[in-house]
């Protein structure tokens, strides 16, 4: 089945430095992002993630007009939007809807998830593409994911993505994960994963055998900590593998956005912080990662004792 890829670097890359991409990056990424194949590109955050965060940058707050930049470079079409439900207002989806924005993900959490539900329909009626995100899949247990699941897609979400936001899940675990959503809901399912471990590949290739058929990626895996699965990797993988998907799917625009990016953004570099292993060992979010700094013997110790309190 074919598999929908959204590009997530603009975004999630902004992990890495403050989701400060000049606006003159961000339209040439997107413009080879679609030479390469990619559905959707992934441009920002709307008002931001789930933290506060000082001086937040243009991939970080998802304001109008570089959301129609975007869309008139790339078409709207292609232009994705992720938000946490708390950050908006009633006035955010119709403003993002016009700015030329025509698919949004919903951050749904484990509990406390229903004022996610009146976005999801109020996105809907807007003729947005909806799908929703489940963060820190890792920790949910089973029963809130058929919970939550069911709830989201009852409310109109298209799609279902686990996001693996610790880098923890095994193969194991993301097979487990994609069976149970999707016969929970019948909808197709996504993975959004992240690589403390280096597993995210080998993830990513175990959800789709599961039957997942949406799949995020970054160029070079830039995202939060050691990052998101590598989109050259998973286009390579694709190429070689899903005759498909080679059809469609370009390598070589790909590896001129992996050089862009490595040219013009600094942070863009492969990078595997070595706190952020600790924290996809342990399953713990980033924000326990200040308390892992420093002597890496006691930085275990301390992430022991915080995954047994947990």
């Amino acid at each position: 089945m074919r598999t929908v890829n959204i590009d997530v670097t603009l975004r999630d890359g902004g992990y890495r430095n403050g989701f400060n991409f000049p606006l003159s990056y961000a339209l040439q990424h997107a413009k080879l992002s679609v030479e390469a194949g990619f559905d959707w590109i992934e441009i920002a955050y709307r008002k931001g993630s789930l933290l506060p965060m000082p001086d937040l940058g243009l991939t970080g707050r998802g304001d109008d007009d570089y959301i129609a930049a975007m869309a008139r470079e790339v078409g709207p079409e292609r232009i994705a939007m992720i938000l946490h439900p708390k950050n908006i207002t009633d006035d955010d989806l119709p403003a993002m809807y016009a700015a030329g924005a025509r698919l949004v993900r919903i951050i749904l959490p484990a509990q406390g998830y229903e004022a996610g539900l009146a976005r999801i329909r109020q996105a809907k009626e807007l003729g947005f593409t909806v799908g929703v995100n489940f963060a820190r899949i890792s920790q949910w247990a089973g029963r809130d994911v058929v919970e939550v699941a069911t709830a989201a897609t009852d409310a109109g979400a298209e799609f279902v993505y686990l996001a693996d936001s610790n880098g923890s899940l095994s193969p194991v675990d993301t097979t487990d994960l994609t069976t149970l959503t999707k016969s929970v809901t019948g909808r197709p399912v996504g993975l959004h994963a992240h690589n403390n471990l280096g597993l995210a590949l080998a993830n990513a290739i175990s959800a789709v055998a599961a039957g997942a058929t949406w799949m995020d990626s970054s160029i070079q895996g830039m995202g939060k900590g050691p990052g998101n699965l590598i989109a050259e990797q998973w286009l390579a993988h694709l190429d070689r593998t899903d005759a498909e998907a080679a059809g469609r799917l370009h390598l070589g625009p790909a590896l001129e956005l992996a050089d862009l990016l490595l040219d013009t953004i600094p942070e863009g570099a492969p990078s595997l912080p070595l706190p952020d292993l600790v924290l996809g060992r342990y399953d713990l979010s980033v924000e326990h990662r200040k308390n892992l700094l420093g002597d890496h013997r006691e930085g275990i110790a301390t992430a022991r004792t915080l995954a047994a309190v947990r």
